[in-house]
């Protein structure tokens, strides 16, 4: 069963190759050089090589040892049978086959499909609509446009976070290129591109939020902001005010105090505190006296004598 499967899959490859349906693709830029090169060896005894386009123009003629006259725009590769295309245009596009002769046969040996294209034209990113609720949610409605051709899509941004909803699909143009618009790691991509060339623009989803927000919505943040700003402002200017007015009651009381004290030190004592001790002497007394008190006639008697009160206004 292997054998079968393997013989019929050699069958087909090599009728494939006899009728030449095997072609690469090539994609050229316009004003390019397009370099044409054997894709397999000539056989032996090749009288010639001939490269053709689309199988009946004749390009360029080998002999066998690869020599050649070229003319215009053709010029030898570096490798022997190889053709350089010079500056190639649209018209240029077609089916490139390098055909060897001999004795009994011809035997295709390389053919190329080639395709020259031109740049693609600059591409816009338009933003259309935005429904937003807040500045973290929106949802923003983009075009993808070129000057023939163009693209819609919507794109849903919740906290940050972006998904696309509808146009992911590229748009074919009429010259053959592709117009995608896509989201990458948050970011609006508009393309414009063939197989050579392509243009972009691109801007970040998260930021067309912002900057498209309802206009009353961003009025009403501002002016919430505003006015909290203005609430703890004048809370802090009172707090302040309160505050140095309770420090400067603290100090007007602490002088008071020190004053009083200070008063209070040098004002004159209480006159009613002073003792003062005074010697008083008794004239003599009698004889008899003398003898009833048992003391010395010139006993000198101490008494404590209280100094009256002075005023202030003295």
């Amino acid at each position: 069963m292997r054998s079968c499967v393997v013989l019929l899959f050699a069958s087909l490859l090599t009728l494939c190759e006899a009728q030449g349906t095997i072609v690469t693709p090539v994609f050229v830029l316009k004003g390019r050089d397009l370099l044409l090169k054997l894709r397999a060896d000539p056989p032996e005894r090749v009288l010639f090589v001939d490269w053709k386009i689309n199988k009946i123009v004749d390009l360029l003629r080998f002999d066998p040892s690869g020599k050649a006259t070229v003319t215009g725009r053709v010029q030898f590769g570096e490798n022997k049978f190889s053709v350089i295309l010079k500056n190639v245009q649209e018209v240029d596009s077609g089916v490139y086959s390098a055909v060897a002769a001999t004795d009994t046969e011809d035997k295709l040996l390389t053919e190329y499909k080639v395709t020259v294209q031109g740049p693609v034209s600059p591409v816009e990113l338009i933003v259309d609509r935005v429904d937003s609720s807040s500045s973290e949610s929106c949802d923003l409605h983009v075009t993808c446009r070129t000057h023939n051709a163009h693209i819609s899509s919507t794109f849903r941004c919740v906290d940050r976070v972006c998904i696309q909803e509808g146009g992911e699909r590229p748009e074919v143009t009429t010259s053959g290129a592709s117009l995608q618009v896509y989201l990458l790691n948050n970011v609006i991509n508009c393309n414009h591109s063939n197989q050579v060339h392509w243009t972009q623009d691109f801007n970040t989803a998260k930021h067309l939020c912002t900057v498209h927000a309802d206009p009353l919505l961003v009025w009403v943040i501002a002016s919430c902001t505003a006015a909290l700003t203005l609430i703890l402002i004048v809370v802090l200017s009172v707090w302040l005010c309160i505050d140095r007015k309770r420090r400067m009651g603290s100090r007007s009381v602490d002088n008071v105090i020190y004053e009083a004290a200070q008063d209070e030190t040098s004002a004159p004592q209480n006159p009613t505190n002073d003792v003062t001790y005074s010697s008083v002497k008794f004239h003599a007394r009698s004889p008899q006296a003398a003898a009833a008190t048992g003391r010395n006639q010139s006993e000198s008697l101490y008494a404590e004598v209280k100094k009256p009160g002075r005023s202030f206004n003295d």
